[in-house]
């Protein structure tokens, strides 16, 4: 009588190992599958116009992250800056709700005033001299590089218009001003 035969210790172990070499044999073959599809596809897209004008779209469009503003290195040093000791200086200080049409004229208030930062430093030594220096060449490269032209309206003010405070008020309206900005 034929009996059932158990698989030996061995048999199992090779059995085992087969079912692994299949399983990874279907997985090569799918993966060469979508390559010779995804490949044939991506060439002939290339090969049109129409499929060079999608590819170099994709590649080249800036890429905008939710959440992201052009000031956040400006945020940054202004964050550094703001327990500074060492700044004593009153500055024209826009209002931070100022009319959204001032908001461009407020905000080259604000960098104007940091130029006035920068001196009093050079002159006092300030410990903060290179965050300030920061600030003012990030918010004067942004406004060059998104080419931010204002134009004077009758409702925004000058810059010397504004009420002269503290450093510390100085730092805190700009800075709201600046997240207002970035909610936009």
């Amino acid at each position: 009588m034929l009996g059932m035969a158990r698989p030996t210790p061995n048999s199992a172990g090779a059995l085992s190992r087969l079912q692994r070499q299949n399983t990874h044999l279907k997985s090569v073959r799918l993966q060469h599958q979508l390559y010779r599809l995804l490949n044939s596809h991506c060439f002939c897209l290339l090969k049109n116009g129409m499929g060079l004008i999608i590819f170099f779209l994709c590649a080249y469009v800036p890429k905008t992250e939710a959440g992201y503003c052009k000031w956040e290195a400006v945020l940054d040093d202004l964050e550094r800056i703001k327990t500074s000791e060492d700044i004593d200086v009153s500055l024209y200080t826009a209002n931070a709700d100022e009319d959204e049409e001032c908001q461009e004229l407020v905000m080259r208030c604000f960098f104007l005033e940091t130029a006035v930062i920068i001196q009093e430093c050079r002159i006092k030594n300030c410990s903060k001299t290179q965050d300030v220096w920061n600030i003012w060449k990030n918010g004067n490269e942004t406004f060059e590089k998104n080419k931010l032209t204002s134009t004077k309206s009758e409702k925004c003010k000058e810059c010397e218009e504004y009420e002269e405070k503290n450093f510390a008020e100085f730092v805190q309206n700009f800075v709201k001003v600046i997240q207002r900005d970035c909610k936009h």
